[in-house]
């Protein structure tokens, strides 16, 4: 006796897995689309991947697809700081959590600062941002600014402090508005 039913075709689990696995290798080989002419990325966020001793406050940052965070026509990364290639307004965001630190074990040091600042060049040096803190483990910011072509951006944190290596706790970047 034949069963009732919708009067299709059931794909047997095996042909499903096998047609899933095609599409989901074909969507994750394809090229990047390439840009051509003056297009422009509009951020770059970049991720802290340095795991020497610090003796120097300036914090220096990493880009590259392997790590989730690059950038190709939009800013650049030059030894570790961030340099403005265009000229404009941009939203800076940045959050560093300090490592080895717990709000509720840890009593982070009460000048224990992170400034942002405009570091190149010498004639166009200003502080952005300063932020303590707090006898917390984490400060997070953004600010709306102006930034002109060849403007390099430093982070510095106060010395011996060292940030998190986790890419969720300790990242900075801009995006042009």
């Amino acid at each position: 006796m034949p069963e009732e039913g919708w009067g299709c075709t059931t794909v047997s689990p095996y042909v499903f897995s096998v047609i899933l696995f095609a599409v989901l290798a074909a969507f994750c080989f394809q090229q990047p689309p390439r840009l051509e002419g003056r297009e422009v990325s509009r951020e770059g966020t970049v991720e802290r991947r340095h795991t020497r001793p610090r003796l120097d406050p300036r914090l220096c940052w990493q880009a590259d697809p392997a790590l989730g965070r690059s950038f190709r026509h939009g800013p650049a990364l030059v030894n570790g700081q961030l340099r403005v290639v265009r000229d404009g307004f941009y939203r800076l965001h940045i959050q560093v959590t300090l490592a080895n630190c717990s709000s509720v074990w840890t009593t982070v040091p009460p000048k224990a600062t992170l400034i942002v600042g405009i570091c190149s060049p010498d004639t166009h040096r200003i502080s952005l941002l300063r932020l303590n803190f707090h006898q917390g483990c984490t400060v997070t910011s953004q600010r709306l600014t102006f930034l002109a072509f060849g403007d390099t951006l430093c982070t510095n944190l106060t010395l011996p402090l060292l940030p998190s290596q986790n890419a969720d706790e300790t990242f900075f970047g801009i995006q042009w508005v």
